[in-house]
């Protein structure tokens, strides 16, 4: 485990094994929260899938997976047999697709227009206001917006999630930052 700790905060991107025999332990959690903070992009499988018969058994693991990794967003699931190989085809694709994701840079003026509409649908109240945003970082994706005041954190993510579905970030994590600039 501490050498996987260790390996999490190097990598670019992580893949989550889980044994769809056992479902999601408390040590997939912990390594799974561990790649949230890190920042990089997850993608998830749930291995010995064949081995799980019962359709009913099989709807129970997805939906304890989903209950138990919730925190990770929209990551990829996919589910594969590593002893005969079945769907490990799949896995490429999602690696290229959250990697893309990763290193993706948006122009500035692109970020200001979805950042602008956003609050025009949806104004944070209090007279708090994003005044300007732009992409400072990429690995991941980190945006600093710069405020009137204060932002209430419920808008905070809420903005997160216009961005990542503006630019299509799907399940690769972003960073805001948000600075106060006096008006």
């Amino acid at each position: 485990l501490v050498r996987a700790l260790r390996a999490i905060d190097d990598a670019d991107i992580a893949l989550l094994i889980v044994d769809a025999t056992e479902g999601v332990t408390g040590q997939d959690q912990r390594l799974a929260e561990r790649v949230d903070a890190s920042g990089c992009p997850i993608v998830i499988l749930l291995n010995k899938w064949d081995l799980v018969n019962d359709p009913e058994r099989r709807h129970e693991v997805e939906t304890e997976m989903r209950r138990k990794l919730s925190f990770l967003g929209e990551a990829p699931v996919i589910k594969i047999s590593a002893l005969s190989g079945k769907n490990v085809h799949k896995l490429r694709p999602r690696l290229q697709e959250a990697i893309e994701q990763y290193h993706r840079r948006v122009p500035t003026r692109d970020v200001n227009k979805v950042i602008a509409q956003a609050q025009q649908e949806s104004p944070a109240g209090g007279g708090a206001k994003v005044l300007f945003a732009v992409q400072g970082a990429t690995d991941p994706p980190t945006f600093t917006l710069f405020a009137n005041r204060e932002l209430p954190q419920h808008h905070v993510r809420y903005l997160e999630r216009r961005i990542k579905e503006a630019f299509g970030f799907g399940s690769t994590p972003i960073k805001l930052r948000i600075r106060r600039k006096d008006a």
